[in-house]
């Protein structure tokens, strides 16, 4: 299982973290990968960026692959068809309900099964853990939950839960403490431009990371 969880940021702030990607964890001549937005609404600007962002790491094929409008089978099976699959940021909420009426989890499992790679950043990452319960805090930075969606269960391809976009801060810090003590699972909180890669039964990490767990904090580098 290759997975990777980017804590959010632009091109420039996650060169580090492509480059460990293509040539550490891809590490083939000719890529291809999928980009599917977290919202259709004005994704082909974001895939645009995407396809810059990684051209610059010699990626040659891209697929642009919304999943809450129709889409055909065909395309569907493009998009699978890459060595790199990457869920985008946005509202976790949304992004999640749209997956899973789509029926993509079992695609998306299998994908990781066959050996693709499946990367996250901020809303795609969270995706990837057992339950979405960090996009809803610290309230002054969250995401809306306007459909009020009850069921959080998600990808579920990790035990620990995974916070985006962290700022090493005291009213952040308050907020993943309290929540440490009422989840059992690990919180890997990661700043924009650091991230978190698993290679199979190995777990690296990019820039520096932090780690929340039964009321403490714990800096990984």
């Amino acid at each position: 299982m290759k997975l990777v969880f980017y804590g959010g940021g632009d091109e420039e702030d996650n060169y580090q973290l492509d480059t460990l990607l293509i040539k550490n964890l891809c590490n083939k001549r000719k890529i291809k990968m999928t980009f599917i937005p977290s919202s259709s609404y004005m994704s082909h600007l974001d895939f645009r960026e995407f396809v810059f962002q990684y051209q610059a790491h010699n990626v040659e094929r891209f697929i642009h692959f919304p999943i809450d409008v129709h889409f055909t089978e065909v395309l569907k099976k493009e998009a699978f068809s890459a060595d790199i699959i990457h869920l985008s940021g946005g509202n976790t909420y949304y992004f999640l309900q749209s997956l899973k009426k789509a029926k993509l989890f079992k695609d998306l499992k299998a994908f990781i099964k066959r050996g693709g790679i499946l990367t996250g950043l901020s809303a795609g990452a969270i995706i990837m853990t057992p339950e979405i319960n960090t996009a809803g805090f610290p309230p002054f930075d969250c995401d809306e939950n306007e459909d009020n969606i009850t069921n959080l269960s998600s990808l579920n391809l990790v035990d620990f839960e995974f916070f985006p976009h962290y700022k090493n801060s005291k009213r952040y810090d308050e907020h993943l403490l309290a929540y440490s003590l009422q989840t059992k699972r690990k919180i890997y909180a990661s700043p924009d431009g650091n991230g978190v890669i698993i290679d199979n039964n190995d777990t690296t990490f990019c820039g520096r990371n932090y780690i929340f767990y039964q009321g403490k904090k714990i800096v990984v580098k």
